[in-house]
Formats: structure tokens, sequence, C-alpha cells
């Protein structure tokens, strides 16, 4: 994970909101008052639960942002829910749950974009 001032973030961006890798939708920042620091209010959406979520901080404030590795992999088999996938760079396999989006929509042999933040992956179209 790496680090970056909240002043410095932009609509679009990621950041670490409660432990979870949220994408950046809404920034307001206060003026500072007489005796207190200027405040921002950051407004996101996770990116694997999409749950909104919000931090009201300082703007000089360090947070975390998650460092997303873009990939791509084979889909090699598909069993209910689970999706088994071969990295195309290491060919190391790994299992995943198919999101709602891509149900239906995924066939064995076929290459797939995936995120890996963390330890966490997500299947993208």
């Amino acid at each position: 994970m790496a680090t970056t001032t909240i002043k410095s973030l932009k609509v679009g961006n990621y950041v670490i909101i409660d432990g979870e890798p949220c994408k950046v939708l809404k920034i307001n920042i206060s003026k500072p008052g007489k005796h207190g620091a200027a405040k921002a209010r950051v407004e996101a959406i996770g990116l694997i639960d999409n749950k909104k979520r919000q931090l009201l901080k300082p703007v000089d404030t360090n947070v975390e942002v998650p460092i997303i590795l873009k990939k791509k992999a084979q889909v090699v088999s598909i069993s209910g829910d689970t999706v088994q996938l071969m990295d195309l760079e290491d060919y190391s396999m790994f299992e995943t749950t198919i999101p709602e989006e891509l149900k239906g929509k995924l066939n064995t042999g076929n290459e797939i974009v995936y995120w890996k933040i963390g330890n966490k992956i997500l299947l993208k179209e």
C-alpha cells in the first residue's frame, strides 16, 4: 500500500477506507476556520462490495492508496459460482467467485482481465 495526502486525491482515484479499496466519487474541501485546518469530505464506493463510504479528515492527513495490478487470465474451468483461472504472465492457477454481472458470460478458454488488489481479486469485462 502506498500513501498520499487527502488534498492530492481527485475524483476517480482509489483510496482505502475502512480497510476496503474504494473509488473516489466526490471530494468537498471546506475553508480553514479561525482555529482549525481545512477539512475534506471524501465520498467513495467500494470496488469489491459496492458500498458507499465516507472519509472526513483534515486535508493534510495521509491516507492509504491501494496498489492495483491489472492482469489477464484464461478461464480454465467453471463450477457453479466459482471460476478457475490461469494467469497469462506467470501461468499460476487460482480460483475466485464469479460476480453477478459476469454470470453466464464466461466460457472455458476465454481471456478475462482481472485486478489484483492486495490479496483480493476483482474480475472485469
